[in-house]
């Protein structure tokens, strides 16, 4: 799982920064407003809106943002109505690449997403194309300075998680989907500090990437995600560490 988990947290650490420039707050407001127009407006009785609006929350957006999100979704605002499309294709070395997209506009998004593929050396693929070699799994990572590792794995593991590693001085947690929210809870209730808590695709295997392909890729993946209408990217490659830092 090392490549997915360094780009999760390299991914997560520029958060910061995007959130600067006001981008990712308006596509976690689109997923706000699209989870709760799927399954109401109180986070308690919506994981997929309780999700979002941590989310929401890790990158300080403002709660009345939050608050007027939620409204669109569940009608008390007007609101633009958003489909939910996925689409897949191969990178540069083909490396797999999933995208999640939230558009008003189907046509425009998946001109625009072929393009930013035929830009960069990769391709569009059918749905389908992809998609088995990843597993939709919840992701929770906990800085490995802040928790006893026996400690945090009993937790973990009582609660329903599948797995634990020690990754890159973090402590990795992976959970079937069903059980995400529970081993959430447990950590928090335990007053365990999460860096990264998401429902994430996690890819079965990588593909080792490194020099041009390598930036190639990357480069692919910082234009795709710097759409408008794409909420996430997953992909399979393994790439030095040197590199992804470097981006």
């Amino acid at each position: 799982m090392s490549g997915h988990s360094k780009w999760a947290t390299t991914k997560h650490k520029k958060a910061a920064t995007d959130a600067k420039r006001g981008k990712i707050f308006t596509k976690i407001g689109k997923e706000i407003t699209v989870a709760a127009r799927l399954g109401g407006g109180d986070p308690d009785g919506n994981p997929r809106l309780r999700t979002a609006v941590a989310k929401a929350k890790s990158v300080s957006l403002p709660a009345e943002n939050i608050k007027r999100a939620i409204q669109k979704g569940t009608g008390e605002l007007p609101g633009v109505s958003y489909e939910e499309i996925t689409y897949e294709g191969y990178g540069p070395g083909g490396v797999a690449v999933i995208i999640e997209a939230l558009t008003d506009n189907r046509n425009r998004t998946v001109s625009e997403i072929r393009n930013i593929f035929s830009k960069a050396g990769g391709n569009m693929g059918e749905a389908g194309c992809v998609s088995w070699m990843f597993h939709k799994k919840g992701y929770l990572v906990v800085n490995g300075a802040k928790a006893n590792e026996d400690q945090l794995m009993t937790l973990a593991l009582d609660a329903g998680a599948e797995d634990m590693q020690a990754e890159d001085g973090n402590f990795v947690i992976t959970t079937a989907l069903s059980d995400f929210e529970k081993v959430k809870k447990a950590l928090e209730d335990a007053a365990v500090p999460l860096d990264l808590s998401e429902i994430t695709m996690i890819p079965q295997t990588y593909v080792k990437l490194d020099g041009k392909e390598a930036h190639q890729m990357l480069r692919l993946v910082d234009t795709l995600e710097d759409n408008d209408d794409v909420q996430n990217v997953y992909a399979n490659f393994d790439i030095p560490d040197e590199i992804l830092n470097a981006e």
